[in-house]
């Protein structure tokens, strides 16, 4: 397989774009209730905005814009994804062709990504900054390397706008551009590219990019990083000598799960070759391993000085998404007959393709034999139908207390505006009488009887003082609707709480 794919390009292209189709035909056909990111996603779109929340606007705006083509629908949530995934993926193959002699490394190098299961697995399950991030990471060390190759002020344009790409993706992503400059700086050929008057093009880029957001960054500062940073440090006081341990714990433990399955595989399959390539250097090799050096000491400086005391693994993708690059490119160095490796490695990466998007797929419909219900299972969609036909008027504006059950409600109730407390998404006035009210709806993982929320409650209050000038006149009076899970045992039931609010009565 692998052969017939390193023959032409366009080979390999068509295999990912056939693919990621086959991922997007298959969250379709799964109910269309939507996951943690995908939910948050739906419900940021209802407007454009410097900022948002503690992660950068990027993938946001990309997603405004496919929610204005393809409206509040999950195609425009899952084409989107795998459009940038597709892109991952060309971009990487783009690179290794620079790099990597033998064409069909090059091509091992790409399907080597598949082997990655913070990639191939949980970025498609449910993550979107991620994505972006990874995206932005895939640009840039193409672009890096068209510039070392090829200085013109094209490719330095590129590398700017990688990197403000990038920035605006995810904020972790500038170790990445760092730990290049570093890898650059220690190469005395590459270094060169640094003394070259088109290098301000690159910054001048990367500061437009960046700026708006910057400016707005620096006036939310506390909405930009408090949750970040809350994930990143160890909550209590438990010491300094701890927090250090857990943190360097994390990281390795993180570590060895993103790369984990990658090394194993190389290992078994190219066997004597692969410890016999890590003796093998060469410019591009000592580049992305310098790269991946600073990167390991900048992460240790995050838990060591920077306080962090816990690290996931997806948080590694825009890191190392180039450790299979970087082995096939080791043993593209030895320049040995590859024998029955490559037809080895095509038959499990083939069975990975084959394997994950039936997982992600199954993992739905196997709730009625486990009991164990994903996100995608809860019935959004015939509680909010249910409870929009309960009421006497149809609401002006729908207030709940999270963002995926508020990306839930745009996508079953895409005409009316939804917010959550501390939200400023809906901007434009919204009506308040007795013929649009006001609709609440909470939950409490799928429990009966959900108290309402004190956030909801008391943003609720103001609402109705602000629009009428008077305090609500009366208690609200909760209403509680259960529905059966897609795909659930009989009897199971997930049960959500709502309550009209209208205005007093003059």
């Amino acid at each position: 397989m692998i052969e017939a794919l390193s023959q032409h390009r366009g080979r390999l292209l068509s295999l990912f774009a056939l693919y990621f189709a086959v991922n997007i035909v298959l969250r379709l056909a799964l109910p269309h209730s939507l996951e943690l990111d995908e939910g948050q996603q739906l419900f940021l779109a209802q407007g454009l905005a410097l900022g948002y929340d503690s992660q950068p606007p990027f993938y946001n705006w990309l997603q405004y814009g496919a929610v204005q083509l393809l409206g509040n629908s999950l195609p425009a949530l899952s084409i989107l994804k795998n459009a940038m995934l597709f892109a991952c993926y060309g971009l990487v193959a783009a690179t290794a062709a620079r790099i990597i002699r033998n064409p069909v490394l090059a091509v091992i190098a790409v399907l080597g990504m598949l082997t990655i299961p913070q990639i191939v697995f949980e970025a498609q399950r449910d993550l979107t900054h991620t994505v972006a991030v990874l995206f932005a990471g895939c640009l840039f060390v193409y672009a890096l390397v068209t510039t070392l190759q090829r200085p013109t002020a094209l490719h330095y344009a590129l590398t700017g706008l990688a990197i403000g790409i990038g920035v605006i993706a995810k904020y972790n992503f500038v170790l990445l551009p760092f730990a290049g400059l570093v890898a650059v700086l220690l190469d005395p050929v590459f270094r060169r590219r640094l003394f070259d008057l088109r290098l301000a093009l690159t910054a001048a880029i990367a500061i437009a990019i960046v700026m708006p957001h910057g400016l707005w960054f620096l006036d939310h500062l506390q909405t930009a990083t408090g949750r970040t940073l809350g994930k990143l440090m160890q909550d209590g006081d438990s010491g300094r000598l701890v927090q250090i341990g857990d943190g360097l714990l994390s990281l390795a433990q993180s570590l060895i799960a993103f790369s984990a399955a990658t090394l194993g595989l190389f290992a078994i399959v190219f066997g004597r070759q692969w410890r016999a390539a890590w003796r093998m250097e060469s410019s591009w090799s000592r580049l992305i391993g310098h790269m991946f050096l600073v990167l390991v000491v900048l992460l240790v400086l995050l838990v060591v000085v920077g306080g962090a005391s816990h690290i996931k693994a997806r948080w590694l993708t825009p890191f190392f998404f180039l450790l299979p690059v970087y082995l096939a490119l080791k043993i593209d160095l030895l320049d040995r007959p590859l024998g029955p490796a490559p037809k080895y490695f095509g038959r499990i990466v083939l069975f990975v393709m084959i394997v994950v998007p039936l997982a992600l797929f199954l993992r739905v419909p196997a709730a009625r034999l486990t009991g164990d219900y994903k996100k995608i299972n809860v019935p959004y969609r015939p509680a909010i139908e249910a409870i929009l036909s309960a009421g006497r008027h149809r609401p002006a504006l729908i207030a709940t207390g999270e963002e995926q059950m508020a990306g839930n409600l745009r996508l079953n109730a895409p005409d009316i505006p939804v917010t959550i407390p501390g939200s400023e998404i809906v901007r434009q006035p919204v009506a308040f009488d007795a013929e649009h009210p006001l609709l609440l709806v909470w939950r409490d993982d799928g429990k009966a009887d959900a108290p309402l929320e004190p956030a909801l409650r008391d943003w609720s209050e103001a609402y109705v003082r602000a629009a009428t000038g008077t305090a609500p006149a009366e208690p609200l009076e909760a209403r509680d609707i259960a529905q059966p899970y897609y795909y659930g045992r009989p009897g199971d039931l997930y049960h959500f709480r709502y309550a009209w609010v209208y205005p007093p009565a003059p």
